[in-house]
């Protein structure tokens, strides 16, 4: 006779570990690819990382080197400053902004003429997706060598890398490294060949770094080459991050005179991301 006191032992359930069938296994964001890609486009340029980051903080200070001893061994002032703390936050932002576009412009015109570019369109990865992980791996990089640049300039004597709006930096470096990837990224879709690539860095991205800037203020040249010089969007990204730095710019000494500057970068990437994910979506010279 059983015990009415024992109750027997309720039974597990399995619960199966598959998803049902018809159910998405993955979401409206890949994030698992995006990161796997960005991490890829990482570790692409950091296996190089002598030719890629230090290399290039070792050039930027030799154009601080020739130029100061070139122009600045008289005790030259700009903006009440002596001309090597003047001209190094815009070499500093300078080589952020042109590696950025030099990671970007190789990406997918790499993948083009090495025959591998299905490895960036047949994962599950969004038109979106694939945008922002390459763009995201160019401002790594372009970071990187802004902190490398850094650390040359800090020791190098005369230079003073005071901080008064630490915003300034953060944004326009953020803005101009985003600026120059997107512009990169259209190059690495447009270009069929590495000289295409070359011609845009040496007739455009080049010009428009040097003539922004970077080595004087806009104030001495004559009105009208003042205008084009605000045409450029380099000189708001140069102007705004040597801001930061010196508290006193080509766009404004106050805060709400650079944040006209910055609102109007903010809204000049969105522009290029749309053009960028408009031109991705239509396959134009990648699936076609």
């Amino acid at each position: 006779m059983n015990d009415p006191k024992i109750t027997p032992a309720p039974i597990k359930q399995h619960v199966s570990r598959f998803r049902a069938p018809g159910e998405p296994i993955i979401g409206r964001v890949n994030g698992l690819g995006l990161w796997t890609l960005y991490m890829k486009e990482v570790r692409r340029f950091f296996k190089v990382q002598t030719q890629t980051i230090w290399a290039p903080a070792i050039t930027t200070l030799l154009f601080l080197v020739i130029f100061s001893v070139a122009l600045g061994r008289s005790g030259r002032e700009i903006l009440g400053v002596n001309f090597a703390t003047f001209v190094a936050p815009g070499l500093i932002v300078m080589g952020m902004m042109q590696n950025a576009f030099a990671n970007s412009s190789f990406s997918l015109l790499g993948g083009k003429i090495q025959g591998t570019i299905i490895d960036y369109l047949m994962p599950p990865l969004s038109n979106a997706e694939l945008m922002i992980a390459i763009v995201g791996a160019a401002v790594t990089r372009g970071v990187l060598v802004g902190l490398a640049v850094a650390l040359a300039m800090a020791l190098y004597p005369g230079v003073d890398l005071a901080a008064p709006h630490p915003w300034a930096i953060v944004w326009f470096g953020l803005m101009g490294t985003a600026m120059l990837a997107f512009l990169g990224m259209l190059t690495s879709i447009w270009a069929e060949k590495f000289d295409h690539n070359a011609a845009v860095t040496n007739f455009v991205v080049a010009p428009l770094a040097l003539l922004s800037g970077t080595f004087y203020v806009i104030d001495n040249l004559a009105p009208f080459f003042q205008s084009i010089s605000r045409l450029n969007p380099f000189f708001y990204v140069i102007s705004g991050f040597r801001f930061g730095f010196l508290g006193r710019s080509d766009i404004g000494d106050t805060n709400m005179a650079v944040l006209h500057g910055a609102i109007g970068l903010g809204v000049l990437n969105l522009v290029l991301a749309i053009i960028v994910y408009a031109v991705l979506r239509s396959g134009w010279k990648i699936r076609s």
